[in-house]
């Protein structure tokens, strides 16, 4: 029987996903089998693995800090937000439909067999698991039907690392009156206490550390100082979208409404002197170097929204001067038309094709079937500005509800050759200008590979006629190992460790 431990959060994004990366890195540097576990996850930012599953990347990243590879047994329930009142419900990565919030809160304690069996299928691959709960385990109007936090931990026995924030203010307040909204057996399964993201001289909190212990009766098991790390956050309430600080080259990444996977462009980040703005107005659009259309979750409405606000019309003067390149639903929007014939993002939708932007010759048509799959590949002969990367290989996934027809001829060309046969994407720039050109593909994750990045800036600042060379080298996976080795140490430092091992080794004793 595994052992287990269970991060939880007094809210959403207190810090539990890199928490839980961050013991699975320790735990597996100390040579244990290692996995993590999330029973349901809400997220617009998904992984497809080897066997063409979905999941969350949350829990993909918290398999890379752990070492093993990614599977759906560690997140068995996705729910992906289509609009304000639902999602699409993915169970052990197949799609299982769109549900309104009503809906699906009734239908879940169904699913409680499926997160059981992911479970018990984990705990046959790993001597650790370390568990992440949703949002707060005090939502009073849902703990009846729980599967995430409190009722998942009773269901497999696990002890609570209960997190909060420092930073949004409050933590007292938080983790208290956190501990005052549970029942007694619940509060008897949290632990410890964790302050994340504190900024400061810590002898200050000290007092407050010891009244929070006396007052919750639990003991503070660290004090976590904000880490500047470069790990995935788990969903759009990540602080990297509102970063609108501009640097020596500059990227704009089109914030959709329902935008996923940004993930896309985290391998951008790490470049000294680079910024990737988020931007959801033509304000804040300025005068980038690039502009990234990314994956959506409703690409019609996006689309629409992009031409009620002005960006639209904004991008499309841009191309003109600068690179444009769309991923997945960016790539569907800057075609010619899309078409929803069967009701894929909206039932009431209207069965006449949506105008696209028009940059690039395809026509979209938006299908049930769901396009799950890894895939690699490489760069077909490249034209102008990015003529460098003519021929590197990448690997990546794809993820999408439609199907392209690509027109090619002189203007327009096949972008990437993938490994399976298919060509994906195009390239489009009229023949012999000297203007950036437009591009779009379907691949997920095609920037991390090599120093496929590095081209793409190296390029814009030889346009711009800027100096530019970077200082991190080497390959973005790489980095990120290294960076969940940075987060364990960070973790080692500001936590007690050895209370922690404690807790995980009187777990399920009498189990």
């Amino acid at each position: 029987m595994a052992k287990v431990i269970m991060v939880q959060g007094t809210m959403s994004n207190a810090g539990k996903s890199l928490i839980v990366a961050g013991l699975c890195r320790i735990f597996a540097q100390d040579g244990y089998r290692v996995v993590p576990f999330k029973s349901q996850n809400m997220a617009l930012n998904s992984y497809i693995t080897e066997d063409g599953l979905e999941m969350g990347r949350a829990q993909v990243m918290q398999a890379e800090a752990a070492g093993v590879k990614p599977s759906v047994l560690m997140n068995p329930i996705l729910l992906k937000p289509t609009n304000d009142v639902g999602s699409q419900v993915i169970v052990k990565g197949e799609v299982l439909g769109n549900m309104r919030a009503r809906d699906y809160f009734a239908y879940k304690k169904k699913l409680v067999p499926t997160i059981c069996e992911a479970f018990s299928e984990l705990e046959k691959q790993a001597d650790i698991i370390v568990m992440e709960g949703a949002g707060s385990p005090a939502e009073i109007n849902l703990k009846s039907d729980d599967i995430v936090n409190m009722g998942l931990a009773k269901l497999v026995d696990a002890p609570v690392l209960l997190v909060g924030d420092i930073d949004r203010g409050g933590v007292f307040a938080q983790l208290l009156g956190t501990l005052m909204l549970l029942e007694e057996d619940e509060k008897a399964r949290v632990k410890g206490l964790i302050i994340n993201k504190f900024r400061g001289d810590k002898t200050i909190l000290d007092p407050g550390v010891e009244m929070l212990e006396e007052r919750g009766g639990v003991k503070v098991a660290g004090v976590v100082p904000y880490m500047h790390l470069s790990i995935e956050d788990e969903d759009s309430l990540s602080g990297q979208l509102d970063n609108h600080d501009v640097g020596v080259i500059d990227l704009a990444v089109i914030r959709f409404p329902r935008i996923s996977n940004f993930t896309d462009f985290n391998v951008f980040e790490r470049l000294e002197g680079v910024s990737v703005r988020y931007v959801s107005s033509v304000q804040e659009l300025g005068q980038p170097d690039m502009i990234f259309l990314p994956g959506s979750k409703n690409t019609m409405g996006d689309l629409r929204w992009m031409r009620q606000n002005g960006l639209e019309a904004a991008v499309k003067k841009l191309a003109a001067h600068i690179p444009v390149w769309g991923i997945c639903g960016g790539y569907q929007m800057l075609g010619r038309t899309i078409s929803d014939p069967h009701g894929v993002e909206n039932e009431n939708s209207l069965r006449e094709p949506l105008r696209g932007m028009e940059l690039i010759d395809t026509d979209t048509t938006l299908m049930p079937e769901k396009m799950r799959t890894q895939t690699r590949g490489k760069f077909e002969n490249m034209t102008g500005i990015f003529s460098t990367l003519s021929g590197l290989e990448f690997s990546g996934y794809e993820i999408h509800m439609g199907k392209t027809t690509v027109s090619t001829g002189e203007h327009q060309t096949p972008l990437v050759q993938l490994a399976d046969g298919r060509t994906d994407g195009v390239q489009r720039m009229e023949k012999g200008s000297e203007e950036p050109g437009v591009y779009g593909s379907y691949v997920h994750g095609i920037f991390d590979d090599g120093d496929i990045a590095v081209r793409i800036v190296q390029a814009l600042a030889d346009k711009k006629r800027v100096s530019w060379k970077p200082e991190a080298g080497g390959d973005y996976h790489a980095f990120k190992e290294q960076q969940y080795d940075k987060l364990a140490q960070g973790l080692r430092e500001h936590l007690d460790m050895e209370y922690v091992y404690s807790i995980l080794q009187e777990s399920r004793i009498s189990s």
